[in-house]
């Protein structure tokens, strides 16, 4: 338990940087809603492509997931609690995604140094 513990803090702590350099100086989005982001990407993320389907596929493969993934939900809950304007959350999604994309793809090398965080979510 608190493997996954330390592992969703790095990637929260990854998370929130990385959004926060792209939205919040790039877009000007509000730290609260940077927050809410972060919190729930984190969690789909982490399950979804870090402990679903990386171990099932390629580091190329779960992190390019992921893009698509933060893509989504930056636009979807970007738009829920900033301005309704899907365009610019749109493009800020794919802005964001693709440095979280890269900041997934080392986060994948921790998680495979990490056995027994995928061994008691997958059997």
């Amino acid at each position: 338990m608190m493997e996954h513990v330390k592992a969703l803090t790095i990637k929260g702590v990854m998370t929130i940087a990385g959004l926060y350099l792209v939205l919040g100086l790039g877009f000007n989005v509000s730290f609260i809603t940077i927050l809410a982001i972060t919190v729930i990407l984190g969690v789909i993320s982490y399950l979804v492509g870090d402990l679903l389907l990386y171990p099932k596929t390629t580091n190329m493969v779960a992190s390019t997931a992921d893009v698509g993934l933060s893509i989504i939900i930056i636009a979807i809950v970007g738009s829920m609690m900033g301005s309704p304007d899907q365009s610019s959350w749109l493009s800020a999604g794919v802005l964001a995604g693709i440095v979280l994309g890269a900041g997934e793809f080392f986060f994948h090398y921790y998680i495979a140094k990490k056995p027994e965080l995928r061994a008691s979510f997958i059997k």
